[in-house]
Formats: C-alpha cells, sequence, structure tokens
C-alpha cells in the first residue's frame, strides 16, 4: 500500500503538520509528566528532578543555532526539510530506546544526559518543521496550520504524558520507552517518508568550507536579532518579556506532578488528571487568541497572566491550611494522612491553570509576532520564542531547588509573585505600525545600558561568592540566576563582536575568545564530580578551590569588559533603513 504525499493538498498539508507537531509534544509530555512522576515515586528529591526538567529544555533556548546548519547542509534529494525531520526523528527514536536499560535512580545522569541529546534532535527537528511550513504552507493557511500545529504538539504532550501514565499500569514504566519511539517512527513512517518536498530555488554554491558558510549565517543571525531587539521599545520590551516567566509557572511545570505523588495519587489518577488539562488548555488557547483579536492583546494578556497566579496561591493557602509544607518521601514510613479536601483542591487548581495557561499561550506568540520587525520575522521571533524556552528551563531548575530549601507553599508564592513581573513591560509591548516604526536612535543607548547592567551582574559574582554561605536556603537559587547572566553575557559578547567587527576594538575581539568561557562557568555544579575522575597525583580539594577561583576570575573578567564595551560606536547596530523597507 503507498500512502499519500500530504504536501500536495491543502487537507494534507495541515494533517501533516499536525502530526508532526505530535512529535514535538511527546517527549516534552514524557520527560515532564511521565518520567518526572516516575522519578518522584523512586523518592528522587524535587530540586534533582527540577534540574532534570530544566536541562530539557535548554536545548530549545538554543535552537536558534540550529537554523544555518540545517540550511546549509541539506540534501536535494531527500529534502532540505524533510532529510533533517527523517533523521532527527530516527535518532529520537534511538536515543530514546538507549535509556531502557538504565536503572532509576542510580544512573540519573547518565539518563539525563541521553534524554538532553534526545532533546536536542527534537529541537532541530522542530527548526526543520518549522522551516518547511514556512515554504510549503499557502499564505491562506497559515492562522489554520499554526492553530494546528499548537493542538498537534499539546496532543503530543498528553500522549507522552497521560498516555504513557496510563500504560504503564499495564505494561510497567520500562515499556513505555518502545511505545513513545514507536508513536515518533509512526509518524516518520507513514508522513515523513512518503513527503514529497517540493524543490527550492537554486541554491548559491557554498565557496569552501560549509562549516565556515554555516558559521557566516550565525553572524548574520546575530546581527540581525541584536538590531531587532534593541531598534525599538516593542522590541526591547519583548526581549525582557520573553527572558521573564510567562506568568506563574509551577502548576505547569515538574511541582504539580511531585506534589500529586506525594498526596497519594496512583499513575491513573496523575494520568487523568494530565488528560483534562491537556484538553482545557486546547480549547482555551483557541478562546484566547479569538478573545484577544477583539478586545485587545494587551488588555487580555494582562488578565491572563494575572489569573494564572490565582489557583497558584488557592493551592499554596490549602496547603498552607492542612500543614503539607516540605516534600514528603514517597517511600516514608509512618507518611501524613492526605485531606481528601487537599487532592480536590490540587484537581482544582490544576485545571483552573489549565484554562489560564491556555488563554496565555492563545495570545503570548501572537503580541511577540505585533513587535517583530516583518524584515527580519523568522530570526527575531525564533529569538524570542528561544528565550521563552530558556525561562522556563530555569524556572524549572529554581522551583525544584526551593521546594527542598523552603517547601511548597513558600515556593508557590514567589513563583506566583515573580510571575506577575512581566505584566511591568506588557505596556511596552504596542503594535508597530509603519516600517519606520521598527527602529529609532535609541538603540545604541539600549545596546550600553544592556553592557552596563550585564556587566555589574557578572561582576556581582565576586562578593556574592565570597558571602555565599550567608544567603543560607536561597542560595542554590542565586546560583541559578547567575547563571542565566552569564548566559546572557556570553550572547551579548558574540553579538557583539558580530555587530561591532573591527570597530569594536580589543573589547569586542576579546569578548569572542570569553563568551565560551561564560558559557563553561555552568560546569561549576559538577566540580566535585570531575574531581572523582583526576588522576591519583591530583589533590581533589586543591583542584575544586582552584576552579572556583577560576570561575571568578572568569566573571569579573567578563564584567569588565563589559563595561568596557559601553564606550565602543553602538551606532553601528541601528538597523539600515533600507532594509525595513
Amino acid at each position: 500500500m503507498r500512502f499519500p504525499n500530504l504536501l500536495a493538498t491543502k487537507n494534507g498539508r495541515l494533517t501533516a503538520f499536525f502530526l508532526l507537531y505530535v512529535t514535538e509534544g511527546i517527549p516534552l509530555g514524557f520527560a515532564a509528566t511521565a518520567v518526572a512522576t516516575r522519578l518522584r515515586r523512586l523518592d528522587v528529591g524535587p530540586a534533582e528532578i527540577g534540574a532534570f526538567v530544566g536541562s530539557f529544555y535548554l536545548p530549545w533556548a538554543f535552537k536558534w543555532a540550529f537554523g544555518p546548519v540545517i540550511d546549509v547542509f541539506s540534501s536535494d534529494r531527500w529534502g532540505r526539510r524533510r532529510g533533517w525531520i527523517l533523521s532527527t526523528q530516527v535518532l529520537m527514536a534511538r536515543t530514546l530506546l538507549s535509556t531502557v536499560m538504565l536503572d532509576l535512580p542510580q544512573q540519573l545522569g547518565l539518563f539525563t544526559m541521553i534524554l538532553l541529546l534526545h532533546n536536542t534532535f527534537g529541537a532541530m527537528q522542530d527548526v526543520a518543521i518549522d522551516a518547511l511550513a514556512c515554504s510549503t504552507l499557502h499564505e491562506d493557511e497559515r492562522g489554520l496550520a499554526n492553530g494546528m500545529m499548537f493542538a498537534g504538539a499539546t496532543i503530543g504532550t498528553m500522549v507522552g504524558g497521560s498516555g504513557v501514565m496510563f500504560l504503564s499500569g499495564v505494561t510497567g514504566f520500562q515499556p513505555t520507552f518502545f511505545f513513545v519511539a514507536a508513536c515518533i517512527l509512526a509518524v516518520t513512517a507513514f508522513v515523513v517518508l512518503p513527503m514529497k518536498e517540493a524543490p527550492g530555488p537554486v541554491r548559491v554554491a557554498v565557496a569552501g568550507s560549509k562549516l565556515v558558510q554555516a558559521g557566516r549565517e550565525m553572524r548574520v543571525f546575530a546581527i540581525d536579532s541584536f538590531r531587532s531587539f534593541l531598534g525599538s521599545p516593542g522590541a526591547f520590551g519583548g526581549l525582557a518579556f520573553a527572558l521573564l516567566p510567562a506568568g506563574a509557572m509551577c502548576l505547569g511545570l515538574a511541582l504539580q506532578s511531585n506534589l500529586a505523588v506525594e498526596l497519594g495519587m496512583d499513575d491513573d489518577q496523575v494520568a487523568l488528571l494530565g488528560l483534562w488539562s491537556s484538553i482545557l488548555g486546547a480549547i482555551f488557547c483557541v478562546l484566547g487568541g479569538y478573545l484577544s483579536d477583539r478586545f485587545g492583546r494587551r488588555r487580555t494578556l494582562f488578565v491572563y497572566l494575572a489569573l494564572m497566579s490565582v489557583p497558584v496561591f488557592y493551592l499554596m493557602n490549602e496547603l498552607s491550611r492542612f500543614g503539607w509544607i516540605m516534600p514528603v518521601s514517597a517511600t516514608a514510613e509512618n507518611r501524613p494522612q492526605v485531606p481528601a479536601a487537599l487532592l480536590t483542591a490540587l484537581w482544582i487548581a490544576t485545571l483552573a491553570y489549565s484554562v489560564f495557561q491556555g488563554l496565555m499561550y492563545g495570545t503570548r506568540s501572537a503580541i511577540m509576532m505585533d513587535v517583530t520587525n516583518p524584515a527580519v520575522a523568522a530570526t527575531q521571533f525564533t529569538a524570542y520564542m528561544a528565550l521563552m524556552n530558556l525561562a522556563i528551563s530555569y524556572s524549572a531548575t529554581w522551583q525544584g531547588i526551593a521546594i527542598e530549601a523552603w517547601g511548597y507553599p513558600t515556593t508557590m508564592m514567589v513563583d506566583g509573585i515573580f510571575g506577575l513581573a512581566c505584566l511591568l513591560v506588557l505596556p511596552w509591548l504596542k503594535r508597530t505600525n509603519g516600517a519606520s516604526n521598527y527602529a529609532d536612535d535609541l538603540g545604541p543607548k539600549r545596546a550600553r545600558g544592556m553592557a552596563l547592567v550585564l556587566g555589574l551582574s557578572c561582576l556581582a559574582w565576586a562578593p556574592y561568592s565570597y558571602w555565599s554561605a550567608s544567603f543560607g536556603a536561597a542560595k542554590p537559587i542565586m546560583g541559578t540566576l547567575f547563571t542565566v547572566v552569564f548566559i546572557a553575557s556570553a550572547l551579548f559578547l558574540l553579538a557583539s563582536r558580530a555587530v561591532l567587527a573591527e570597530s569594536g576594538g580589543w573589547p569586542a575581539r576579546l569578548g569572542a575568545w570569553m563568551a565560551p568561557l561564560l558559557l563553561l562557568l555552568y560546569a561549576r555544579y559538577y566540580l566535585d564530580a570531575i574531581a572523582t575522575w583526576l588522576p591519583n597525583g591530583i589533590h581533589a580539594a586543591s583542584f575544586v578551590a582552584s576552579a572556583q577561583n577560576a570561575v571568578a576570575v572568569v566573571a569579573v573578567l567578563a564584567g569588565f569588559l563589559m563595561l568596557a564595551l559601553r564606550s565602543q560606536p553602538w551606532q553601528k547596530m541601528q538597523v539600515d533603513s533600507a532594509v525595513l523597507a
């Protein structure tokens, strides 16, 4: 039997992109719900689970880097985008199946690294699918197609989360890995393989190394993104909005599944809760987008984001009222009796949160499009989406740490309040009318201001590391905050080198070398583990102390380098008026 080429018809294209997005949602639902629930039942702590879920989103925060690689290294025979989708889906299945025999929780570190690689292939697939959609969908199909793509991702999350949970009650947890891999490969076999991607325009032959060409395209991406982000108040506000949590986030991450396990819900009950949450989220996403078109995006988004904190505060109050403060081991003897009213409160809070989060999702992407320069839309919008994934990653990480340090109610209070911070940015996110409004004369001033803030933040690492013990339970959370600072500073330095080129002088040249060192500072969390791999002649404690001093030196040097960049000729980062035409 020969399967049809779904790209040949309108209904086929809508179906194809719906199913392709299902494969994107499956691994996210599998990690955030099924695996997180399983780990909590195995008595893995919330901090470790939060770090696991947070690391899972990291590849999506850097997916913009895959674009030039996918554009340059492509095959006309297999399809410029289709070839990448095929290969990444097969690699997703293979990496997932390689974890079947791992022993959890003893091999959680290796499990996390393999699934991180698995999700890296998922992020690469997402870039290829979006590129295929841009080149294949007709203009009058794009609105409906985007709605169906989001619905597909929601269904995929439900399959990877609730579907796996239901199945594990029958087969056990390990066989569900085969189910998830089979779902991905089914789309590969029945959708991707029969596809016939239309030939794209004739490409200019790459002169020299394709890897060098990909590097050139990444440089262009950096320049376009940097100029677009700082070119107007709306775009700059969008940058801040993307980096902040989109409302309270804890009931959409591992905290909810951790709490469900501790309150005695079995896998079927957790799966049922996830099923209804996904259904409500998908329905209200469509409704939220419709209402935002009718009543204005900023006004409706303000309401949706504010409402997301309400169920969080409600559940926080109920947990405090019943005295359920700190995490309780799933295997502990003499576990406290769970009040039925507390389980009811979890259901009410989770479902209400899904409604408000769905309303938000249906509007957030649209408002980011409003502030995006159409001339560089792919570049700017992709970067916004990547930064939003970074916000999810650091939120999952700090919340896992905070639960063990402060308990559930305090963590939820901080999340609910911090989630409202993005409301302060909303007034900047005005729809831009007219190409000339996508850039103003204040871009250089914004660049200097960003260099100042990031520079001072990097310098703050030195006094913080000296007095870090005084932060007590908040110390790991401060560490997460500095991780975000170091990543943002590294990206700023790379973009500065690309934008300023030789006119940036020694600060820009040195910044290109300093950026990788800033990214490597993430290894500070693993110094003790690395010390165990050292040869016998090296003293582990001395190595750790020397490495910590090196971290401080890199942070301080990066801070001074950032301050030096403030005096450079930032006029070069302004968007050329010809580009806006």
